[in-house]
């Protein structure tokens, strides 16, 4: 595909100044977008922030309104180096730290948005002590510019596959907001414990143990397979398990090392942040760790799921007890001492049953963003170089590209001609009522809460439920004098043979 100079499809303008005080926002007007607005937003968004200007501001300030549509980006600071690209979707004042480009009439802007994205404005930047994007080098950049028509085909496919992404995302999310709202359900605030449980130091919850660094000059230690060796960057923020380690040591090295089984909890403890101290990982295989970690190897009273959840519920309680000079600690000794709450285990595994399917369901999801993560990489990379068959996508200038819902079933294969019939399958609200209907249509059988998650997705809302939401309503169908659900823990038989006690629904008669 041709490569034209960025200028030739869209006017590049540099932001204008910015408000001198908190007087000059105001609660209406048009937004005001600084460079921090672009750091809080996901992929694929468009701009809507929380400060307005009046007009009678913008004048006193000299502000410029930019039209909906055009297309933004950081040109100077360290935002500059992130890459994040966003369309307006309303007029809006933008600080002199951003770039703005306005699609002229042979440019749709959100092609427009793409193909800046994929070409990444960082590579602009010359002087990295201080990262900035001249003008000339924005208006002279040079990207793949197809006819208008194409453009709009381009962006129908791309644009259906950032919405499945971001979909899968808030999906992953919600998971986790349910299973925060569960633990909360059944012990309360772990911190504050107004059920009253009974609290512990960490050592009656096992063994604590700190990690080490076998000598490096020694390379008999280290080799690539034997056994991982967990830095703080394998506990990463929202994973339960850790991620696999980078380095191994040998066989040699372990001698000399300290491990964990699996069922243990991998704790930061040193960090330069204190955001960081407090990040936990369990451990679902035997690993060796460095000495920034601590590490508790669960005795028989404690669910390595409850564990990972209770230090997740009890971060900023945990960071309270590092120390507060340049480099944060929390030693053995004061890790060991911290007390928390520690309930009957069978309450326990009751919420580590929920939390076991909960990530079953987790991990599909996870592969499937993956997926579509690939296949968006693979379009994209296609699209810009005019190797996609176009024709069968249609044309869509005056509404928004609609959202896809239901089951996602594509793989990173998918041909373009594949994903362009891919039609947006009908949608509906969600409401009350319809949950009810989905949960008799699956009277006279058992169910579990992910089951019901499913058959919401299956649903296809324009909007699926909130956890919040949609867990107050099932607990309002299990109570009164005649509630539409019960609620049963049962034994289910793995296929190891192992028997594990689930909560599950079924329908009244």
């Amino acid at each position: 595909m041709k490569l034209s100079k960025l200028v030739e499809y869209a006017q590049v303008s540099i932001g204008q100044g910015a408000p001198q005080t908190a007087a000059d926002f105001s609660t209406e007007g048009d937004p005001f977008i600084r460079a921090g607005s672009l750091e809080t937003l996901t992929s694929g968004g468009s701009i809507d922030s929380l400060e307005f200007i009046s007009k009678d501001s913008a004048k006193k300030n000299k502000l410029k309104l930019y039209p909906a549509n055009s297309v933004v980006f950081a040109k100077s600071g360290m935002s500059a180096t992130k890459d994040r690209v966003y369309k307006l979707t309303r007029p809006c004042y933008v600080v002199s730290h951003l770039a703005i480009l306005t699609p002229g009439e042979i440019t749709h802007p959100d092609y427009l948005r793409l193909v800046i994205q994929k070409y990444k404005p960082s590579t602009l930047i010359k002087d990295s002590a201080y990262p900035s994007i001249k003008q000339s080098a924005i208006e002279n950049f040079k990207l793949p510019f197809p006819p208008n028509e194409d453009q709009i085909r381009i962006a129908t496919i791309l644009t259906r596959a950032e919405k499945l992404i971001t979909k899968r995302k808030k999906s992953i999310k919600a998971l986790d907001e349910l299973l925060k709202s569960t633990f909360l359900e059944m012990f309360g605030d772990p911190v504050r414990n107004e059920k009253g449980w009974e609290k512990k130091a960490l050592k009656f919850f096992g063994q604590i143990i700190t990690g080490n660094t076998p000598s490096r000059n020694d390379e008999n230690n280290y080799s690539s397979n034997f056994i991982e060796w967990i830095k703080t960057d394998n506990i990463v923020v929202d994973k339960t398990f850790l991620t696999t380690a980078t380095e191994s040591l040998s066989e040699i090295g372990l001698n000399k090392a300290r491990f964990v089984t699996r069922g243990a909890l991998l704790v930061a403890c040193i960090a330069g942040s204190v955001k960081s101290i407090g990040r936990v990982a369990i451990a679902d295989r035997q690993v060796s760790f460095n000495q920034q970690i601590n590490a508790i190897q669960p005795n028989e009273k404690v669910d390595s799921f409850f564990l990972y959840w209770l230090f997740k519920m009890s971060k900023l309680y945990i960071q309270n007890h590092a120390t507060k000079g340049m480099k944060k600690i929390l030693t053995k000794g004061d890790f060991e001492k911290i007390v928390m709450i520690l309930p009957p285990l069978p309450l326990q595994n009751q919420f580590a049953a929920i939390v076991e399917k909960v990530e079953s369901l987790k991990t599909k999801y996870t592969q499937s963003l993956t997926e579509l993560e690939n296949l968006y990489g693979s379009l994209s990379q296609r699209a810009f170089k005019g190797e996609l068959d176009l024709s069968k996508v249609p044309i869509e200038k005056e509404k928004q590209i609609a959202d896809l819902h239901g089951e996602v079933k594509e793989t990173s294969s998918m041909t373009a001609e594949q994903s362009a019939s891919n039609e947006p399958s009908a949608s509906k609200k969600y409401s009350e009522e319809e949950l009810i209907k989905i949960i008799q249509s699956l009277a006279g059988k058992t169910f579990s809460f992910d089951s019901l998650m499913t058959e919401l997705e299956k649903a296809s809302f324009e909007e699926p439920p909130q956890y919040e939401e949609l867990k107050n309503q099932i607990y309002k169908m299990l109570e009164g004098p005649n509630p539409l659900l019960t609620q049963t823990l049962v034994d289910i038989k793995k296929e190891s043979g192992e028997v594990k006690k689930e909560i599950v629904l079924s329908v009244n008669k």
